[in-house]
């Protein structure tokens, strides 16, 4: 992906790579529509294709054009699922940045949802950062590529997938903790947004007790 936005012909479309080089990608070809949260984006005449196996979503994708029933035989064979989102093998952002006012409003972001305070507050989080409302979304916006609220949004989600997995409260009382109205809502957007049900996320890593 980063030859080809090399060439300009990306430019104005709309095209994927693996999620740790997003931030990279950003800054260096400003103008590709990047989204780094499926594994295969088709844009016109290209197609992209991130995560570690892209090279076999992108043969499937091949085969898929002329024959379905041959892509899912050849899928079976590998033990490859369909190409879908990355997110569920994302590493946090804060991995992929070193950039001292995002690293300044995490760290407020971190810290309120570590103490049940969820609620967003764009100036509370400019303030913690050290800078104006407007600097913070233009940095976050460059670095990450997403609003400081999408951001808070996805800590937000990064929480409530901690505590489903090392604590045994319920999935309303989860809710609760990181700021969403019910567990209904939670379930609906770990599917959404890391493809798996809570029952999948809690069977990855054994409860540890009471959080």
């Amino acid at each position: 992906t980063f030859v080809l936005a090399g060439t300009g012909l990306l430019d104005g479309r709309g095209a994927t790579t693996t999620w740790w080089l997003a931030p990279l990608f950003r800054e260096r070809h400003p103008l590709v529509q990047l989204d780094s949260s499926p594994r295969l984006v088709h844009s016109g005449r290209f197609v992209t294709a991130g995560a570690a196996m892209a090279h076999i979503d992108l043969a499937l994708w091949l085969v898929r054009r002329s024959s379905p029933a041959l892509a899912a035989v050849t899928a079976r064979y590998l033990l490859a699922d369909a190409p879908g989102s990355q997110a569920q093998f994302v590493i946090p952002d804060h991995v992929a940045h070193n950039d001292p006012t995002v690293e300044r409003f995490e760290r407020w972001a971190r810290d309120r949802l570590a103490r049940a305070a969820p609620a967003f507050s764009l100036a509370e989080g400019a303030h913690a950062a050290g800078t104006s409302t407007r600097t913070l979304t233009r940095r976050l916006q460059a670095v990450l590529g997403k609003s400081p609220l999408a951001y808070f949004q996805e800590l937000r989600v990064e929480r409530a997938v901690h505590l489903l997995q090392t604590s045994r409260a319920s999935v309303d009382q989860i809710a609760a903790r990181v700021g969403y109205e019910d567990g209904a809502t939670l379930r609906v957007l770990l599917r959404r947004r890391l493809g798996r049900g809570v029952r999948e996320l809690r069977g990855q890593v054994p409860a540890a007790g009471p959080a």
